[in-house]
């Protein structure tokens, strides 16, 4: 399948859709959408800094887009009164006009998402004095709690992460300290493809190793399964503001791909 990493992250996003109850549905304003060849999440009800779940993914990948459906896609986001949301464009995306529509039609280049990606290389085993384990619905609300403090979710998006580790594909894994959960970071399983996200520590817990071996720990576990390609991101390098978690997924084994564009509305 062509554009494996946008396919595999998209079916994730899919999956935490689905895995959301009718109630937080409607109390998180949760809802998802095809338009044109993209697939569009929404949670209205989340604070403007839950980019990660108010986007838009596999513009013009699928099969070219077109204008009517990128007014389709801005109009969803409008009627449901989100401010801050992300339209994400693969360098691949068709027709090559898109982003150029998107600047004419109210938006602007944001800080872009850097891919990676690794295959079947080993990886070095964990440094850190915190136990790894992955983790069941038990303890969906610790896994929540960081998650949701550390990605700007607010307090309201927890009931929805902490089922995360019940969702069809998704395993949790979690650092602790004695009995303290210490940090969170999940993978996402299909086939032999996964999709590394969602990861966090907990600010006390900081400086101990936590993020870079439950990345390792991930990778492993993705390669005992049999994965043959894994797929991760980070905000891309932007001189004066380093993403610390850049160089832990490099040491990890994985190599830089591409840039995705992110497109969201000007600020007033």
């Amino acid at each position: 399948m062509q554009y494996v990493a946008e396919e595999i992250e998209r079916a994730a996003l899919e999956a935490l859709h689905d895995v959301a109850s009718t109630d937080i549905q409607r109390r998180l304003g949760i809802s998802c959408q095809t338009a044109g060849s993209a697939f569009v999440s929404v949670a209205s009800a989340l604070p403007a800094s839950a980019i990660v779940l108010n986007r838009t993914l596999g513009i013009g990948l699928r099969a070219p887009d077109t204008e009517d459906s990128l007014r389709e896609i801005v109009e969803t986001y409008r009627d449901a009164s989100v401010e801050r949301y992300f339209l994400q464009l693969h360098p691949d995306a068709q027709p090559s006009s898109i982003g150029q529509w998107l600047l004419d039609h109210g938006h602007e280049k944001a800080r872009g998402w850097q891919k990676f990606s690794r295959g079947r290389d080993s990886v070095a085993g964990p440094k850190t004095d915190l136990s790894i384990r992955e983790i069941g619905a038990e303890h969906g609300p610790e896994h929540a709690a960081i998650l949701c403090d550390a990605f700007d979710l607010g307090e309201d998006a927890q009931p929805w992460m902490s089922l995360m580790p019940t969702c069809d594909h998704w395993h949790v894994f979690m650092t602790f300290d004695g009995s303290d959960p210490a940090g969170t970071g999940a993978v996402y399983i299909d086939g032999k493809t996964a999709w590394m996200d969602f990861a966090a520590t907990s600010p006390r817990f900081r400086r101990r190793g936590s993020q870079s071996s439950l990345l390792r720990h991930r990778v492993q576990f993705a390669l005992d399964h049999g994965c043959e390609q894994m797929f991760v991101c980070t905000g891309e390098a932007v001189p004066g503001d380093p993403q610390h978690s850049y160089s832990n997924i490099q040491k990890a084994g994985f190599k830089e791909d591409y840039v995705r564009a992110n497109y969201a509305p000007i600020k007033d």
